[in-house]
């Protein structure tokens, strides 16, 4: 005879099983709509880390890892007053088509323009400057 509580251990297995079956695979658009500003800053931030950290720093300070090996150095983006427009062409262009350091790489063949407006609307959620 089974017990009790092998009993209730195998359903509370089943049980689970099921849960992890129906959960959504994209759990970000149960949390947080899709095009909502709080969703393109959280996936702006996945960009911002993948792509820009190594210069800009884990704050966007102009203080990464790489930036002492520039001049001039990457821009402080917490205190950028440019508007979201410029920074997604810089984003997109490039430092030099901005007039700006070469040194900064377009990243507009690497990014969708879902992806450039997405690491703006971060950017723009670090500036002390909005």
């Amino acid at each position: 005879m089974i017990s009790r509580t092998a009993l209730s251990l195998v359903f509370c297995i089943t049980s689970c099983a099921g849960i992890a079956q129906t959960a959504p695979s994209d759990p970000q658009g149960v949390l947080l709509p899709r095009d909502s500003k709080d969703a393109a800053i959280f996936r702006g931030g996945l960009v911002f880390a993948n792509y820009c950290v190594t210069c800009h720093g884990m704050n966007a300070d102009g203080n990464g890892r790489a930036a002492k090996l520039y001049n001039p150095r990457p821009a402080n983006l917490r205190t950028t007053d440019k508007p979201d427009a410029y920074i997604s062409m810089i984003v997109k262009k490039g430092g030099e088509f901005m007039g700006r350091s070469p040194k900064m790489p377009p990243w507009g063949e690497e990014l969708t323009d879902e992806q450039i407006h997405d690491v703006t609307s971060y950017v723009r959620s670090l500036s002390t400057k909005q």
